[in-house]
């Protein structure tokens, strides 16, 4: 019975944090949903006397939300990516490994299964990067987040912006997000600004709309000038091809700590992220190379690189035994480590 309870009570608290993990996103829609009123109606409609002006504004400011929104989308909705059956422990090797008591023979079981697999990072003490929650030997740039509860492959962090998880199969999306928020706080900004001078110098009479065209040219500042420092280090980030749990910490590789590892040059770098067609670039759909499990390396040669020789393709990714909670990188409104 007390048993009982306890699970009752686990289970409850897992769906409270579930429903409380959607309030950041809640925020956001409802201000974007206020953001749209103030401009559309309080702005276009009612302030803005121009036709013309109200025609041109509105027309620009539809285009550049609808991507914003289509780019919010997908970055909540794209599920992260997980390492395939690769990667993961037979169930005989599994007991085995479980079974075995000396650590140093655990060690070298995880070796003699990653020789088989295209894996070339390690943890910092030279070990094979191992997950013991889904019990799978962690591929190249692959983490655990226990937010997710789960190993994500190419993990960056874990947003509470967009409940989600940010890795290789919404990271494009995620920073096409950022520009584009970017340039929808930009764009209300600089058209709203006008018009807040007028109400301010009394040359427009103080109505209703006088308090969401302040109110909205404050807003879209505050989140521009917050929004631009994101953008501006995720840009660098994928300028240098890092992530951010690896601009924090080294990623080690069987040569040993090499903090440039994954640099091919900055426009293969790009390439890495957004894929070799510009066409696509702008556009939140997935071109991203590779299947997320094994990426190019810097200083690896033909023959030891899977994604240059002609070698199978495979399909996972890695991280240390560390989790990647919610909430450690102190220059984004998301989280990681």
């Amino acid at each position: 019975m007390r048993r009982g309870w306890k699970m009752a009570l686990a289970w409850g608290l897992r769906c409270c944090r579930r429903v409380l993990s959607w309030v950041p996103v809640l925020v956001i829609v409802l201000v974007v949903l206020w953001s749209y009123y103030a401009y559309v109606f309080e702005l276009c409609l009612v302030t803005v006397l121009s036709p013309a002006e109200k025609v041109i504004y509105l027309i620009f400011y539809h285009a550049i939300f609808v991507f914003f929104t289509w780019t919010y989308w997908k970055s909540i909705f794209t599920l992260p990516q997980q390492p395939n059956q690769k990667f993961h422990l037979s169930y005989t090797d599994k007991e085995r490994y479980e079974n075995e008591e000396r650590p140093e023979v655990q060690k070298q079981m995880l070796v003699d299964m990653a020789k088989k697999l295209p894996v070339y990072t390690r943890t910092g003490s030279g070990a094979v990067r191992f997950c013991d929650r889904c019990h799978l030997i962690k591929p190249d740039r692959c983490h655990h987040c226990s937010v997710c509860a789960m190993c994500v492959l190419k993990m960056d962090h874990h947003c509470p912006w967009v409940n989600n998880c940010i890795g290789f199969s919404n990271y494009k999306f995620f920073l096409q997000f950022l520009a584009y928020s970017v340039l929808y706080c930009l764009y209300i900004a600089t058209t709203a600004f006008s018009y807040f001078i007028k109400y301010w110098r009394g040359e427009l009479p103080s109505v209703r709309s006088k308090f969401h065209v302040l109110f909205l040219l404050f807003v879209a500042c505050m989140f521009f000038v917050s929004l631009v420092v994101l953008f501006g280090y995720h840009c660098w980030l994928v300028s240098r091809n890092k992530t951010t749990l690896e601009a924090f910490c080294t990623p080690v590789f069987t040569s040993g700590p090499e903090k440039n590892g994954f640099n091919l040059g900055f426009i293969r770098n790009i390439q890495q992220v957004f894929g070799d067609n510009k066409k696509f670039w702008l556009i939140p759909i997935g071109s991203s190379p590779g299947d997320g499990h094994s990426f190019p390396m810097r200083s690896m040669n033909e023959s030891q690189n899977p994604l240059l020789a002609n070698e199978e393709t495979w399909e996972d990714n890695d991280d240390d035994n560390r989790d990647y909670p919610e909430g450690s990188s102190s220059l984004a409104v998301e989280t990681e480590t």
